[in-house]
């Protein structure tokens, strides 16, 4: 692995905070391992090894029974790790999966038959090379009548030039993070009010309140400068957030986080049970569990 890549948490303390029964990590992923499942060649950074394994006991420690496995840039548009760890899961993954234009449809068939559910368009430039955005909407289209969504990553200050892009896209579009805002800036600010607008004016586009490892300035273990900005979001689209640890945390710089406090984290931001219930449950269940509704 990269030498100055940090590890995942070894010992994760076991959170005070009791998620509430049928809770879902909605956003993890899985490293190779490499000798199995080997890294892109074109990856920008070289983590790791993550098992299933690891990834499914880490979930039973902290309290969760599913997970939704995030395809990571790492193993580009290979999709094998991520698939493995579907068919293993005993129905309790689904998945998000990085496609390219090349996919033929009995691919994603044999994707959505292990449980892959959507696909993620990164646009975060550090990360991938830019990929042509009609490719994305042509990937789009063919993956809607599958009933998958489109998982976007970005940063806060692109919005201004992805706007158009992502409300024209066909499904479900579900944010990365945040939009990675910069929380050094006003939440009532003009770069947070306007994702808050996205949001507001697009009932198709959703949110992940993740990450505020990867957010805050003011450090762990309470991350409190990111919390007014993911409770603006819980409170004001409770039906439409989702929460995951972003387990084994790819190419974090800085500081490995505790997965428990990061669990703890939550009744921060979802201050009720029945918010709780909303963002850990019942949201991602209907997104990714719609047959048991």
């Amino acid at each position: 692995m990269d030498p100055d890549w940090l590890p995942f948490h070894p010992h994760p303390s076991k959170p005070a905070f009791k998620v509430p029964p049928g809770a879902v990590d909605a956003h993890c992923h899985v490293f190779g391992p490499e000798a199995q499942f080997p890294f892109a060649p074109e990856r920008k950074y070289t983590p790791c090894d993550a098992s299933k394994e690891q990834l499914f006991a880490l979930r039973d420690f902290l309290g969760f029974w599913r997970n939704v496995v995030v395809q990571a840039t790492c193993h580009g548009t290979d999709n094998r790790a991520l698939v493995d760890a579907l068919v293993h899961s005993q129905d309790r993954a689904r998945g998000v999966a990085s496609v390219s234009r090349d996919v033929t449809d009995v691919e994603l068939r044999t994707m959505h038959a292990a449980g892959v559910r959507g696909t993620r368009f990164n646009f975060v430039k550090r990360l991938v090379d830019f990929t042509p955005r009609e490719v994305l909407a042509e990937i789009a289209g063919r993956i809607a009548p599958l009933g998958w969504h489109v998982v976007v990553y970005f940063e806060a200050q692109d919005l201004p030039e992805l706007w158009d892009f992502f409300t024209s896209l066909p499904t479900t579009v579900v944010v990365d993070h945040m939009g990675r805002p910069d929380v050094t800036k006003p939440v009532d600010g003009p770069e947070f009010g306007l994702f808050m607008k996205l949001m507001r004016e697009h009932p198709n586009v959703w949110s992940k309140v993740s990450c505020p490892e990867r957010l805050s300035k003011s450090g762990p273990p309470e991350y409190d400068d990111v919390v007014p900005f993911a409770r603006r979001i819980v409170e004001a689209f409770p039906e439409r957030v989702l929460w995951g640890t972003d387990w084994p945390h790819p190419n974090l710089k800085g500081h490995m986080p505790d997965d428990g406090k990061l669990v703890d984290f939550l009744p921060k931001i979802a201050v009720t049970p029945e918010l709780q219930r909303k963002l850990l449950v019942d949201n991602p269940m209907r997104l990714y569990w719609p047959e048991e509704n």
